[in-house]
């Protein structure tokens, strides 16, 4: 019997050999692989966009807007539309240099005035010469008839503006500059239309450059060398001017650009 217990245990080695001979031969046929390719088949795919974003529209996400950030209006902006002239901006009192119109008549004569411009002219002249300036208030008038003595709003007292212009406390000054511009020769602008005027001096209305000698001089009684200089490179004069309307209102008397 002790022969029986070896041979059976022989027998179960043997098959168990049998069996894991496959299983070795199958191993064998597999290719080996190192840790490293191991990890790299074990990581997903690398996604990597493409350098052009060729997504159809509405494909993406917007991001929102920065908070505080107004959301962008749908409705196109009208352009500002270009308000008239007014007082406040200048208007009329701007210098009329238009180098592609005819250069208009110099008149020196006050007796082609019409009456009511005549009239007015001579009242301001009259109230320069007598050195008070207080008799230029009811010529300035009041409302929407005020003349306009600043291309900007002015603050209080029209005759109080107008001694601030002087150098001497009791506007002397100032009525010197509009006795001696109502002196010049005047121009007719825009005769038949609204904004018919009729201007002192006439330089408002003339190309500098094209002053000839006697004019230069005529100019030289209200400005100097060097304002004129100056002017000249500005294209136009902007000295004191004073304007009067065909009904006789006193329209301006401003200086500036």
């Amino acid at each position: 019997m002790s022969g029986k217990p070896r041979g059976l245990v022989l027998r179960i080695c043997f098959a168990a050999c049998c069996a894991a001979i496959p299983l070795v031969v199958c191993l064998a046929s597999s290719p080996a692989y190192a840790l490293s390719e191991i990890k790299r088949e074990e990581l997903p795919p690398t996604v990597t966009p493409p350098a052009d974003d060729m997504s159809p529209p509405g494909s993406t996400v917007p991001m929102p807007n920065p908070v505080g950030t107004p959301p962008p209006s749908s409705q196109p902006t009208a352009p500002a539309e270009a308000e008239p002239d007014s007082p406040a901006d200048g208007g009329v009192t701007r210098p009329r240099v238009d180098p592609d119109t005819p250069v208009p008549e110099v008149i020196y004569d006050l007796g082609k005035l019409p009456e009511p411009v005549r009239r007015m002219h001579d009242l301001i002249v009259e109230a320069c010469k007598g050195g008070d300036i207080e008799k230029l208030r009811p010529l300035i008038g009041t409302g929407d008839n005020t003349t306009q003595l600043s291309l900007t709003d002015i603050d209080g007292d029209a005759v109080a503006f107008l001694k601030g212009l002087s150098g001497d406390p009791d506007g002397q000054e100032i009525l010197a500059i509009l006795e001696e511009v109502l002196d010049a020769g005047y121009v007719h602008l825009d005769a038949g239309t609204p904004q018919e005027l009729y201007v002192w001096p006439y330089f408002f209305a003339l190309p500098l450059d094209k002053l000839d000698a006697k004019q230069r001089v005529e100019l030289f009684k209200i400005v100097t060398a060097g304002d004129f200089d100056d002017m000249k490179q500005f294209g136009a004069y902007i000295f004191y001017r004073v304007g009067i309307t065909p009904s006789g209102q006193w329209s301006f008397f401003v200086a500036g650009d």
